[in-house]
């Protein structure tokens, strides 16, 4: 179904962030004719979210412009258990201060995307601990357990594959699914409640809800996913070489999530337009239909606008204008990111190896020879050509730092404390 009523799903449908929905013609007519409350779970497992989370962070975003009430779902409660879906072992368990710790940077970014506050479509974040820490486990057996089938269970994905591959998948990870389930029904008797939605990995999941609601609360609740992404050549979306790109700043400057986007693959320029930018669709066509040299230009759009939805418009510009002085003007630019070296190291001569390693510029000493070889590598935007090359103090520049690139698009600073 393509043709949508409501204006939520014709956002979503034409922005790419659809891939099933459990009715959707009942889910669109509910989104015609009323506010409606949806909500999308966020287990705390680290103190930020990273880019592979940006999906069902623009879906409620998205919800709550066309006029309905998000819910950010906090997973206090579900992350001392741990989701088996996509994981091959099961999650190391954290202690209830770090889980608190983590909710906390968590939240940054929901309070720059969305609006809270008490209206009927303002956003509210809630946490799972509030009810599931409260259960009584007989009764949760006796009154929520036998609803959900083991038959089912096992068919799902999450639980499926792991079984499959013959890995272990402990009680403690089985019973996540009645727990999201019981979220589900909770969220509808607290708040009204009716959809959730998730990357398509949850779909099992969801519909244990779905069908929970249903049974207990004999209403219909919906189930919407968007697809999982991967970048044009496979790689797995918010991960590079060099670790998570994190949402927070503490975690990742705003200048090295700029680069992020503005190394995105020619052919997800488009797609990855349409989700992560808020710009009009006529604009998205526009950008989409550049080629040659000129897609660059619209990669540079996409990294600054991206980046102003999680950092602000004045850092995303200037993490443009950045980029622009290191690459196009090759001026050692404030900006960049800077890593920290020990001035007696570099006083009793610091390798060039261990230099671009250090700067997380390359994975090994091995990697730096390959690149060096290859012409990659510069020292102050001079290349450099011998792996045995001894860094001192007499190649700090006037800023007092050493700029390290590799390529025409990575640059580091050391500087020497």
């Amino acid at each position: 179904m393509s043709d949508y009523k409501s204006e939520f799903l014709k956002v979503l449908s034409e922005r790419g962030f659809i891939h099933q929905i459990s009715d959707p013609q009942g889910l669109d007519e509910l989104c015609a004719k009323e506010t409606v409350t949806a909500y999308i779970g966020f287990d705390c497992t680290a103190p930020s979210l990273h880019a592979g989370s940006l999906v069902p962070i623009m879906m409620l975003y998205w919800f709550q412009q066309t006029g309905h009430r998000p819910i950010a779902l906090m997973g206090g409660g579900t992350t001392r258990v741990g989701d088996p879906s996509g994981k091959d072992e099961s999650r190391k368990m954290l202690t209830p201060e770090l889980i608190e710790d983590n909710k906390a940077g968590i939240r940054k970014v929901f309070e720059k995307l969305l609006t809270f506050g008490d209206g009927p479509s303002d956003a509210m974040m809630l946490d799972n601990a509030e009810w599931l820490l409260k259960l009584n486990y007989v009764e949760f057996l006796r009154d929520i357990g036998r609803h959900f089938s083991v038959n089912q269970m096992i068919q799902r994905d999450s639980v499926r594959l792991r079984l499959e591959r013959e890995q272990n998948l402990s009680f403690l990870e089985f019973n996540y699914m009645l727990l999201q389930g019981y979220d589900y029904l909770e969220l509808y008797r607290r708040t009204g409640c009716r959809l959730q939605m998730g990357g398509s990995d949850q779909w099992g999941n969801i519909l244990s809800g779905t069908d929970l609601v249903r049974r207990l609360e004999e209403t219909t609740a919906f189930a919407l996913t968007s697809p999982l992404l991967t970048t044009a050549s496979g790689a797995k979306m918010g991960k590079t070489a060099a670790g998570a790109v994190w949402l927070n700043e503490e975690q990742l400057s705003a200048y090295d999530y700029w680069q992020y986007w503005r190394n995105t693959e020619d052919a997800d320029v488009e797609r990855f337009l349409k989700l992560f930018t808020v710009l009009p669709m006529a604009e998205v066509t526009r950008l989409a239909a550049l080629e040659y040299s000129e897609i660059n230009d619209a990669k540079k759009i996409l990294a600054t606008e991206a980046t102003a939805l999680i950092h602000g418009r004045e850092k995303a510009e200037a993490a443009a204008e950045t980029a622009r002085q290191a690459f196009e003007d090759g001026q050692s630019a404030e900006g960049l990111p800077t890593v920290e070296v020990s001035r007696s190291d570099l006083e009793a001569g610091l390798g060039v190896l261990t230099a671009f390693v250090t700067a997380g510029l390359c994975a090994s000493n091995g990697d730096v020879r390959r690149n060096i070889k290859g012409g990659a590598v510069k020292i102050n935007d001079s290349g450099e050509q011998d792996p045995y090359r001894q860094l001192s103090p007499a190649d700090l520049t006037d800023d007092g730092i050493i700029k390290l690139s590799l390529g025409k698009k990575k640059h580091v600073l050391l500087k020497p404390v």
